[in-house]
């Protein structure tokens, strides 16, 4: 015998939850995995493929969908289309225990890639492989921050792992070469070296002087800075390697 369901209710799987509580009321969308993202950002510009069905629902999981007179006490309009984006620009996506720990996983994991790409070992100035790197992380109690992306986290994870860890680390040199006419070169040269770990070749020729230098990441700045002020672009400062190590 057939089960009458409410004919209010539709049931969706495998779908991402977009809610806003608004009028005293809570509101749901249902989209399409990753979709949201994509939408917010800008790369994603057609909603039909955002939505997995153009409703607004009181509860995705449970397939109740918002009756009219709610959408219109809580909007001022009924017009689904501009309810919905009014959701997908304010709401908050609602992300499951099992897939906020894999996306927790995947950013830890290029959190690690990026840290091994940058640092080396000091004694021997090559890289550690990505696990070493991990267990070094979880032995200094690095934790991802969710939210935001790998990138803007590796910083705070190398002086974590720098000062709560006992994996010896530091981040790779750059390799770069410092050029400047001879004029300006016999004043700035010193303070140009000062800022090098490592002289690895310096020649002059009767109107330029050149050097290669390692350096650490935060004198390349503080290098462009110096030229800029004192060579007034009549110096040059090259990137040879983003991240020198033994061998390369």
């Amino acid at each position: 015998m057939p089960i009458n369901q409410p004919s209010n209710q539709i049931k969706l799987t495998n779908v991402s939850i977009v809610r806003l509580k608004k009028g005293g009321k809570r509101f749901e969308i249902a989209c399409y995995k990753n979709k949201v993202q994509e939408w917010r950002s800008g790369v994603e510009t057609d909603i039909d493929d955002v939505l997995q069905i153009a409703n607004v629902f009181v509860n995705v999981s449970k397939g109740e969908v918002a009756k009219n007179q709610d959408l219109q006490k809580a909007f001022n309009t009924s017009d689904t289309n501009t309810i919905v984006k009014e959701i997908l620009k304010k709401g908050e996506l609602q992300v499951g225990d099992k897939e906020r720990e894999h996306d927790l996983s995947s950013v830890r994991r290029e959190i690690a890639t990026l840290v091994s790409e940058k640092c080396v070992d000091p004694s021997t100035q090559r890289p550690y492989p990505v696990g070493v790197i991990d267990k070094a992380m979880t032995e200094a109690g690095f934790s991802v921050r969710p939210g935001k992306n790998a990138k803007s986290q590796v910083s705070e994870c190398i002086k974590l792992l720098q000062t709560g860890s006992k994996l010896p680390i530091q981040r790779a040199r750059m390799r770069v070469r410092v050029s400047l006419p001879v004029a300006d070169a016999e004043k700035l040269k010193p303070k140009v070296l000062e800022g090098a770990d490592t002289v690895e070749k310096e020649e002059q020729a009767s109107d330029e002087w050149q050097a290669v230098l390692l350096i650490d990441p935060s004198q390349f700045r503080v290098l462009g800075d110096l030229l800029q002020k004192e060579c007034k672009g009549r110096g040059r400062l090259e990137t040879l390697t983003f991240a020198a190590t033994a061998g390369s």
